[in-house]
């Protein structure tokens, strides 16, 4: 049912589109994006953060719903299920539950280090058919609780991660996650193209989609971006949108209360939001 993300990206990097990452944190969410995306037709990957795995009862919990919602939905298009901003132990419990991609950030460990314990799981992630993400100078944001202020990948560090042969790498180019700041400096498009030199082929990562100007975007795909990840601007249209019915007192009106309704105008939002960002992307029909 699951795929490895390794095909769409190979063909997303070829065809200077790429394929959003939409990380869940419910079945409202994993159903929203698993319809958009097959109404599109467009691969797509789901990513689970540690955290976010923990909060929806662990990741055979997952696997199990997203195996049973792409059956039940009826789902065609290519889902890879990922594991984002994963620890080393994490990796493993993710490959054991039955995820298809896992990413083990080592950002924060020393360069030798990182490469150690990447080397081990691509090894691993090989053998089972898995793809893998790697990361080299950290991510700024928050994610899980870790605040980062945004570094700028080492070329040549992206290099030596790049050529342990894991499936694609993220690379820090002054991009955070969650909300940028009004004094925000924009991604560092010197860093891109240099980091796209070293590493050749591989499909490139921009974690922290959301926010990041329309131009931006297109001019990051241009230079080997293939693969985007959205999550917080899900998380605020679903808010806004839960707000709006709640504010307008449509759960007091009939059975307004009853969650199949509440959660309904947040999960359209939702929709609305992957729909733009895979027309953007240019992953639409490219299942």
């Amino acid at each position: 049912m699951l795929v490895s993300a390794k095909e769409m990206l190979q063909k997303a990097k070829a065809g200077h589109y790429a394929v959003g990452q939409f990380n869940i944190n419910n079945l409202e969410w994993t159903k929203a994006i698993l319809l958009t995306a097959q109404e599109l037709n467009s691969p797509v990957i789901l990513g689970v953060s540690e955290g976010a795995g923990k909060y929806m009862c662990g990741y055979t919990t997952v696997v199990g719903m997203v195996n049973g919602m792409i059956k039940e939905l009826g789902i065609t298009v290519p889902v890879a299920l990922h594991l984002d901003h994963g620890s080393y132990e994490g990796c493993y419990k993710c490959i054991e539950a039955g995820f298809s991609s896992v990413m083990f950030d080592g950002s924060h460990y020393p360069i030798d280090e990182n490469v150690a314990k990447t080397s081990e799981l691509v090894k691993l992630c090989n053998e089972k058919g898995l793809s893998l993400e790697a990361e080299v100078g950290s991510i700024g944001g928050e994610e899980d609780g870790v605040i980062g202020g945004g570094e700028v990948a080492d070329p040549d560090e992206c290099k030596m991660i790049a050529d342990l042969g894991v499936t694609m790498l993220a690379a820090g180019i002054g991009n955070i996650h969650g909300k940028y700041p009004a004094n925000w400096g924009g991604l560092r498009f010197d860093a891109l193209e240099a980091i796209s030199n070293k590493t050749g082929d591989m499909p490139l990562v921009l974690h922290g989609g959301t926010g990041i100007p329309e131009d931006m975007i297109k001019k990051a795909i241009s230079l080997g971006v293939s693969k985007i990840n959205v999550n917080t601007e899900c998380q605020l249209a679903f808010a806004a949108a839960t707000r709006e019915y709640v504010e307008a007192g449509k759960d007091l009106q009939g059975k307004g209360f009853d969650p199949r309704k509440l959660l309904a105008p947040g999960s359209e939002a939702i929709k609305a939001t992957v729909r733009e960002k895979i027309t953007l992307f240019g992953s639409a029909n490219k299942a």
